[in-house]
């Protein structure tokens, strides 16, 4: 589903707001991340139909941060 800026995930719900400087993606708890983080810690395991983050060029590289950090 698309509404003018803002893409929304059927599989999982989430938003995406495509801006001039990269997209943004507004999870429902916690601060703004990239696709990437997205990937790394949504939709690399549900595998989803319907999921608007597929595709790997627009997911981009990860990074250590992207992932969810175990506390100790």
């Amino acid at each position: 589903m698309s509404q003018g800026n803002t893409e929304v995930c059927s599989a999982c719900g989430v938003k995406i707001l495509r801006i001039p400087t990269g997209d943004r993606v507004l999870f429902s708890i916690g601060p703004p991340g990239t696709r990437a983080t997205l990937w790394a810690r949504v939709c690399q395991f549900t595998q989803k139909p319907g999921c608007i983050n597929k595709d790997r060029d627009a997911v981009g590289e990860m990074k250590p941060n992207d992932y969810y950090q175990a506390e100790l």
